[in-house]
């Protein structure tokens, strides 16, 4: 027998636009002289898509269009994934489809989970053979990979086809990829077939004669992460039409990859690259900022800040104050942190706004997930932008995507060092000199592990001092060894950074994120729908106050 795996591109909620490019690929399977053509689940429908489960007439349509796949199923088995209303009418079920010549029937069938927290491939036993049919629609990183396919064939001793959806689908804000990847495993779990991920294609494979063991490429953890981002990146602007792209560039890590990403996923042509200084910028920043837009030979410009802050400071504190409220002579005062905040906003929401506008572009959001977890980034400035990239990569993911794009993606020094290992500051102040060792007050090396533990692990500052006061923190939370003795000399140092940390976590930070772009899920936890959040603030258990307590007496 032959089975050819499809890889094909599922668009969320077009039945007609994937039904038409299954025929097309029914067509190119039997043309290649296969028996069977397999899809991913959900190949009608996609997954993610919101109300719309709701609607009758959509679950009618979705109905209407198997109908034109059996049709078009003349000659050839083919195996797909949809989706139906369950008995009861109160919920939906995936099935999977079998057609031929006209007749359909549903060989398998399961619960819809479409809220992203468990993915399993429905599974088709075929009759008098030892193969398993798997048709999964899994985004990164929950699908399934080689090691758990592997067992699952040694577990039932069976052959394993599988094959997963491609393309991007979102949950609102929450956008993922779908690898779209084929594999074949032996009986024996070994793995005779994996293709390329991001790919639309079909393999042909005759099971009377398997191709050897495949062996599985050794690459870094960031490879796939690069991956996954650079298609996402490349769907959603297609999705929302957008060919080019502006890029406010500050000579620190985040803004450069952020460049880097977007050149080697759009070309350099649909790229610009925009510095924005002010008087606290250091030459250091603004000699790499010029050095990466030259090294990524796109476009760039140079618009200073400094005079128009400067100018929104006189204009706020020399405007008078009025109304019956009003005190005499009542102006207001611009403090320093209100100063850096307003260089923030005019970066964003004047300039790199205002450039996109004239160049027919959107602007893109830099965030990390460190700042997005404590709110070290500033609402309506460089928290603004289409599409958030980077905001569920910790920034040691950020400078491991900077160095495997300097070495692998472009093969070069793209990315001057200079940008990978400078102090991180936002340069908004002289408290954030750079020639001076000075940046930003999250200590990475320890927090990006800390509020991973807040954000992905669910882990609460009860568990967190246990851990501290046992001397296993570093071990539970993945960080170096002898960090937290560094960073804080007492258990009042400890305990001040972590109700700090925590208190904006559960606190300005929740305002801030939901108010925040899109954002591509890296880590199947991202901010949005994979991490439900309410605006409730901290809370001391009671546990929490007792380990507090005993900690500061001692």
């Amino acid at each position: 027998m032959k089975i050819a795996l499809i890889s094909m591109e599922v668009i969320p909620g077009r039945p007609d636009l994937n039904a038409a490019a299954m025929c097309a690929k029914i067509a190119e399977a039997r043309a290649a002289h296969a028996d069977l053509a397999l899809f991913p689940a959900l190949s009608l429908s996609g997954l993610f898509l919101g109300g719309v489960w709701k609607q009758e007439p959509f679950l009618r349509d979705l109905a209407d269009y198997a109908e034109e796949i059996a049709a078009a199923a003349e000659g050839i088995t083919v195996v797909f994934g949809n989706a139906a209303a369950a008995e009861s009418c109160t919920s939906i079920r995936r099935t999977l489809m079998e057609a031929r010549d006209g007749v359909l029937r549903e060989v398998a069938h399961s619960p819809l989970d479409s809220t992203g927290n468990n993915f399993t491939p429905l599974l088709y036993e075929l009759p008098n053979e030892n193969i398993i049919l798997a048709a999964d629609a899994s985004p990164f990183p929950t699908c399934l990979g080689a090691d758990t396919l592997a067992d699952m064939a040694r577990g039932k001793g069976t052959e394993i086809f599988y094959i997963n959806a491609f393309g991007l689908q979102d949950k609102g804000k929450t956008v993922y990829t779908f690898p779209g990847r084929a594999y074949v495993f032996h009986a024996n779990g070994e793995c005779v077939l994996m293709t390329a991920a991001y790919t639309e294609g079909m393999t042909v494979v005759d099971t009377d004669a398997l191709p050897s063991p495949a062996s599985s490429p050794t690459e870094t953890p960031i490879a796939p992460i690069h991956r996954m981002l650079r298609c996402g990146v490349q769907k959603f602007l297609a999705r929302i039409h957008m060919e080019r792209v502006v890029i406010g560039i500050s000579g620190g890590i985040d803004s450069a990859v952020a460049a880097a990403l977007y050149v080697d996923a759009i070309g350099a042509e649909n790229v610009l690259l925009v510095n924005m200084p002010s008087r606290f910028n250091s030459a250091t920043t603004k000699g790499l900022a010029a050095q990466l837009a030259e090294n990524l030979g796109c476009r760039h410009m140079i618009v200073p800040i400094e005079e128009s802050v400067t100018h929104t400071v006189e204009q706020l504190t020399t405007a008078p104050i009025m109304g019956k409220c009003a005190s005499e002579g009542e102006h207001l005062t611009i403090s320093s942190f209100v100063r850096e905040n307003m260089q923030a906003r005019d970066r964003s929401g004047r300039v790199l706004a205002a450039v996109a506008a004239a160049w027919g572009a959107g602007f893109t959001c830099n965030a990390n997930k460190a700042e997005s977890t404590v709110g070290y980034a500033t609402l309506y400035g460089d928290q603004a932008g289409f599409l958030s990239a980077l905001a569920d990569l910790w920034k040691y993911q950020v400078y491991d995507l900077a160095r495997y794009l300097n070495d692998t993606v472009y093969g070069r020094e793209v990315i001057p060092q200079g940008i990978i290992d400078i102090v991180p500051s936002a340069e908004l102040s002289d408290a954030q000199n750079v020639d001076e060792g000075k940046g930003d007050p999250i200590r990475y090396p320890y927090h990006d592990h800390l509020f991973r533990a807040f954000a992905e692990n669910n882990e609460t500052p009860e568990e967190i001092l246990e851990y501290y006061a046992k001397n296993t923190l570093e071990a539970q939370i993945g960080c170096a060894e002898g960090l937290v003795a560094a960073y804080f000399p007492t258990a009042a140092d400890f305990i001040a950074d972590l109700e700090h940390w925590w208190g904006l976590y559960t606190g300005m930070a929740v305002a801030k994120r939901i108010q925040s772009p899109p954002l591509l899920s890296v880590s199947g936890c991202a901010y949005g729908s994979d991490h439900p959040e309410s605006q409730i603030g901290a809370y001391e258990t009671l546990r929490y106050r007792a380990l507090k307590e005993q900690l500061l007496q001692k």
